[in-house]
């Protein structure tokens, strides 16, 4: 697991869509002939026109800036998600890496290696503006907004569509854990079941 700081100017947040951007007009090629692409998708966009919702999880705001199943993404998937104060993600895993670039706000990262038959205690690390997280294949871990302002990070994970394993706590068997696949962002589009890699 990795936290670091990222330097920027106070323009990060134009800087992470700048480099999203350019991600995009690299990948723009894959994006023809997706299970459920976008007629007429630019090489460039304007994010804050890209669709956001919760999902039904209340202090959440979720943008797949660039996806698997949305945008025929092949080897990366790139969202941007804000969380209000208090807000949180389940506990869960997932057989892809994540990193994480906090743009705004602060929060706390949970990160229990998964090593024993369930994912135990987990360590805590405090994430804040311009620092990075990375998760490890497989780790469990959760991430709060333990702050007083909105915590907002560009996630990026490997090896998409994201196959999301949740636990009711810490203490909860690996065996026990229940896969969510398609994720909730991906469920109007994913077209055909694909096996679990876990």
């Amino acid at each position: 697991m990795m936290v670091s700081s990222v330097g920027y100017s106070s323009s990060s947040p134009i800087a992470a869509v700048f480099s999203v951007a350019l991600l995009l007009f690299y990948f723009s090629e894959t994006t023809l002939g997706a299970p459920c692409p976008i007629n007429g998708l630019p090489i460039v966009r304007n994010i804050s026109d890209l669709p956001q919702d919760n999902y039904g999880r209340p202090g959440l705001s979720h943008m797949t800036v660039a996806g698997s199943v949305l945008h025929g993404m092949k080897e990366v998937e790139i969202w941007l998600q804000t969380f209000a104060p208090g807000s949180e993600t389940p506990i869960h895993r997932h057989s892809c890496e994540e990193v994480f670039i906090v743009l705004k706000g602060s929060g706390t990262l949970y990160l229990a290696e998964t090593h024993g038959s369930s994912p135990g205690k987990p360590i805590e690390f405090p994430i804040f503006a311009n620092s990075t997280v990375h998760i490890p294949i497989n780790d469990a871990h959760q991430v709060k907004n333990t702050g007083h302002e909105d915590l907002q990070a560009l996630v990026i994970i490997s090896r998409p569509p994201i196959k999301v394993f949740t636990y009711d706590d810490w203490f909860m068997p690996h065996t026990a854990a229940r896969l969510k696949f398609p994720y909730y962002w991906d469920e109007q589009c994913v077209q055909e079941s694909q096996k679990d890699e876990l």
